[in-house]
């Protein structure tokens, strides 16, 4: 199993992002996918998960409104498109698939006020 992130970067405050993470190594379209974040010297948490078939969406409250998760089967990539980016938003973002509890080796996003 592997998941790489990339499109991290350095942004300005109310700038976009999209983050994508290409998995290989599982059937990915039979499992749901998640992105987390941790942000220094915090917990990592929860931003938002994705069926496998992408009909179900959870986000964090803290991102409502503001970021979308998709995916591509197609592709064995899911996305997390951030706008409205705010400094609070900085922190390591990590791909995850829980059906076999593996994370991705995260893409820094750092927010600039």
């Amino acid at each position: 199993v592997q998941l790489v992130e990339s499109g991290g970067g350095l942004v300005q405050a109310g700038g976009s992002l999209r983050l994508s993470c290409a998995a290989s190594g599982f059937t990915f379209s039979n499992y749901a996918m998640s992105w987390y974040r941790q942000a220094p010297e915090k917990e990592r948490e929860l931003v938002a998960r994705i069926t496998s078939a992408g009909v179900t969406m959870n986000y964090a409250d803290s991102v409502k409104g503001r970021f979308t998760i998709s995916r591509d089967n197609a592709k064995n990539t899911v996305y997390l498109q951030m706008n409205s980016l705010k400094p609070e938003d900085t922190a390591v973002y990590y791909c995850f698939v829980q059906a076999y509890n593996h994370w991705g080796q995260g893409t820094q996003v750092t927010v600039s006020s």
